[in-house]
């Protein structure tokens, strides 16, 4: 049963729901109304949503921010009455996106915008992702010397063994128990990477911090309360850093998981035509211009934004690891495998 998956949550010591409403109102008596749920900061979807209105003015749109896990287990208790859906859903925690859509909560929609679509980057003419975001490391420019800065996992296990005391306590990343996208990013590590054991060991020797949210631990690294974040959102990191935070940003060299957040329609949407609009308008020309010019910076095929620490173009080839939208992402919700991989984390970061 569906419900049960939102209990575990719960369960697994999930915080309580923190959801921020903002409203776009229509300048047109009468609106067709549009409420969107995802998990995506208001800098990022305001610009998006308000270019969508000049398009589209005789739509009022709702948008609620959550938190991915708790996203996902309203979205899971909503999907089996069928009842207070949203007209359009996304989240970084793809995985979510992809067991939802399984459990038959997401509607079909075919048109030209999704038939663009790599094929790694869409399911079932269900599931659609809209962004291309590397996972990156991320540190306080001003408080780590170059000579310091890891652009590896092995570089970075080696800097937390060889300067232990600087960066005792130094070192962030995300809580995976409660965090949908640090869990997924997570996950892939311990796929992709021989070295992941020994670099979640020397986070463990580094007494490393753990946060749910990307904002948090970016306030952190710029104020120098944290010197280094792994595994950090790149678009939310570029933000800050175009906002002229003292932070530099790299991609790592051995591998870089490259997410692309993911949208779906639900079935049972009130509005769907506005909800299937909203989703074209994302995937198209126009809507992936902004997402690259003001929302997340990074796009399929284009070139990295300025002041980004990655291999060069030429030699990049292998690099990136787009996390696939399939049904390949049902075994990171599979219960035992998140159990085994929690208890792997935290036996190596001393969490009992």
């Amino acid at each position: 049963m569906r419900w049960l998956v939102a209990l575990l949550f719960m369960l697994a010591g999930a915080p309580a729901a923190l959801a921020e409403t903002f409203e776009f109102p229509s300048i047109l008596d009468n609106p067709a109304r549009l409420r969107i749920e995802g998990s995506g900061d208001i800098e990022a979807m305001g610009p998006l949503i308000r270019d969508f209105q000049s398009l589209n003015p005789q739509v009022a749109i709702t948008y609620v921010d959550t938190l991915t896990n708790d996203l996902f287990a309203r979205l899971t208790a909503a999907c089996d009455t069928g009842k207070d859906l949203p007209d359009l859903v996304f989240s970084s925690s793809v995985d979510h996106m992809v067991k939802l859509a399984n459990d038959g909560c997401a509607g079909a929609h075919d048109s030209r915008e999704t038939q663009r679509l790599p094929a790694h980057a869409r399911w079932r003419d269900e599931v659609f992702g809209f962004t291309f975001e590397p996972a990156v490391i991320v540190y306080n420019r001003n408080l780590l010397p170059p000579e310091d800065v890891p652009h590896t996992r092995d570089e970075l296990a080696d800097l937390l063994r060889r300067d232990s005391a600087r960066l005792d306590g130094k070192v962030g990343t995300y809580d995976i128990a409660q965090s949908g996208i640090g869990y997924l990013f997570a996950f892939f590590d311990a796929q992709e990477s021989s070295s992941f054991g020994r670099l979640i060991e020397a986070f463990g020797r580094a007494r490393v911090k753990l946060f749910c949210c990307t904002g948090e631990l970016l306030e952190e690294i710029e104020q120098g309360r944290i010197l280094i974040g792994y595994n950090l959102l790149g678009s939310y990191a570029y933000a800050r850093m175009k906002a002229g935070a003292p932070i530099g940003i790299v991609l790592p060299r051995d591998y870089t998981l490259v997410l692309s957040r993911a949208a779906f329609v639900p079935a049972a949407a009130p509005n769907r035509a506005a909800g299937e609009a909203f989703l074209d308008y994302l995937l198209s020309l126009r809507g992936q211009q902004v997402v690259l010019r003001q929302s997340f910076f990074f796009a399929q095929g284009a070139p990295l934004p300025d002041g980004i620490d990655a291999a060069r173009a030429e030699s990049q080839t292998g690099i990136t690891r787009p996390i696939p939208i399939g049904p390949d992402l049902l075994a990171v919700s599979d219960r035992q495998k998140r159990q085994r991989l929690l208890r792997v984390w935290n036996d190596s970061l001393g969490l009992h």
